[in-house]
């Protein structure tokens, strides 16, 4: 059984940083793609970023680019996402998702898991 579960949220303020993560279990994590999404309250989950099994392609949405930084460690089963300069249009649930190919769309993801919350004020 495929497990994902992210850590590191949190409330912070406008310009601070976090990093996020995604710890993997139940098949060979370095395999697949993996995948950060959020969604804030009200509205449409919505694509983070992205980055290949081998940590040497990622996708950025345009909203986060110059300020997330994806990356994962193989060894220990685990993606993250730096974020920086935070601005309270950031605060969402996070998700991260597993999949077979890279990609901005979350249907295409078949593993998630079960968020958590980054609340940034102002």
């Amino acid at each position: 059984q495929v497990q994902l579960v992210e850590s590191g949220g949190g409330l912070v303020q406008a310009g601070d940083s976090l990093r996020l993560s995604c710890a993997a279990s139940g098949r060979t994590f370095s395999r697949y793609a993996m995948g950060w999404f959020r969604q804030a309250p009200g509205k449409e989950r919505e694509f983070v970023a992205t980055i290949n099994w081998s940590g040497d392609k990622t996708v950025y949405a345009n909203s986060v680019k110059g300020r997330f930084t994806i990356s994962r460690d193989n060894t220990a089963n685990t993606v993250y996402l730096q974020m920086n300069s935070l601005k309270p249009e950031d605060t969402a649930v996070y998700y991260c998702a597993q999949g077979n190919i890279v990609t901005t769309r979350w249907y295409q993801y078949d593993n998630w898991g079960q968020g958590t919350q980054v609340t940034v004020s102002s």
